[in-house]
């Protein structure tokens, strides 16, 4: 694999159209999870228009229908799907992996839930680590076959920021002996995510599959339906960041997410944290970029998949 760091002419302000305007996929199949609104609509549409055919796996069917007729209005392409996926739900991850037939070229895991208040699934363990975290990891592991069968198939996992408020806290995931904090578990789910790319890419990068995880960046969407302004002033404030974050449209929040998954740049390359379309280093302390180092620690990532498989054989 590729070991330079990666360096692209884009930059915060690009937008998923600008990253695909000289890419053909045609002939590629992506899944875009959280398809149906925020950045996931953008992301996929970007993909529709350079020529993938897209399935967008979503929650509510109805808004997902609305989108995919949205998104083949306005780039022409008629290969625009809709699935129904609950990734809370182990058995609608099963149900979709059951319709799931032939190679995967291209699997967003974009949807998520932040900042929830103590929610639980039905196995007990915590909503927003359950959906961003073990749902998706279901999801790629059942999918695992079709993406080696694309012969150089890329995943893509949505972290955030936010994943430097927390690692992975493997004595107590579920917050059953500590205090339920709604911003500690999201922390750690989006920690999660980046240890899944690098895990993941240890694992499979010899089947030609590479996973890369990025933070798309500030963007008002449904996303934050749990967080309000001063939630967020007061975050800031706590992480020493002091000024506001500079907040992108959707166009330009999906732009990472397009980059990681279709760009040439990217080849052979797996393991790595993106933001605002380039490979990012190290956080510094004072600062909300970068990654955190135990973010991309091989162990920790090695000792979440197995946490991950138990979790699921139950």
């Amino acid at each position: 694999m590729t070991t330079s760091t990666v360096s692209t002419p884009f930059s915060a302000q690009t937008t998923a159209m600008e990253v695909v305007r000289d890419i053909d996929l045609t002939g590629r199949r992506a899944v875009v999870t959280g398809g149906a609104s925020g950045i996931g609509v953008e992301t996929a549409r970007a993909l529709a228009a350079a020529g993938a055919d897209v399935t967008l796996a979503v929650r509510n069917m109805e808004a997902g229908q609305r989108a995919a007729t949205d998104i083949t209005g306005t780039t022409g392409n008629e290969h625009v799907l809709v699935a129904p996926l609950d990734l809370a739900d182990l058995e609608s991850v099963a149900a979709f992996l059951r319709t799931w037939d032939g190679p995967l070229h291209i699997l967003i895991n974009n949807a998520g839930i932040m900042a929830s208040p103590e929610m639980r699934t039905e196995q007990g363990w915590e909503m927003q680590f359950a959906t961003n975290h073990l749902g998706h990891f279901a999801l790629a592991t059942g999918l695992y076959r079709s993406l080696a069968a694309a012969e150089g198939a890329r995943i893509v996992s949505v972290s955030s920021s936010a994943h430097l408020r927390s690692p992975v806290v493997f004595e107590d995931i579920h917050f059953q002996q500590r205090p339920y904090d709604p911003w500690a578990a999201y922390g750690q789910s989006k920690t999660a995510n980046v240890l899944f790319a690098v895990d993941a890419t240890r694992r499979w990068a010899n089947d030609g599959i590479l996973t890369n995880a990025l933070m798309p960046g500030a963007i008002r969407t449904n996303l934050q339906r749990y967080v309000s302004d001063e939630d967020l002033a007061r975050l800031r404030a706590e992480s020493g960041g002091g000024a506001s974050p500079s907040w992108k449209n959707t166009e330009q929040g999906a732009a990472t997410s397009v980059l990681v998954a279709t760009s040439p740049l990217l080849n052979g390359v797996g393991g790595r944290y993106f933001e605002d379309c380039q490979e990012a280093g190290p956080n510094q302390p004072g600062t909300r970029t970068g990654y955190a180092p135990y973010a991309r620690d091989p162990q920790a990532a090695e000792r979440l998949w197995e946490v991950s498989e138990a979790h699921l054989r139950g």
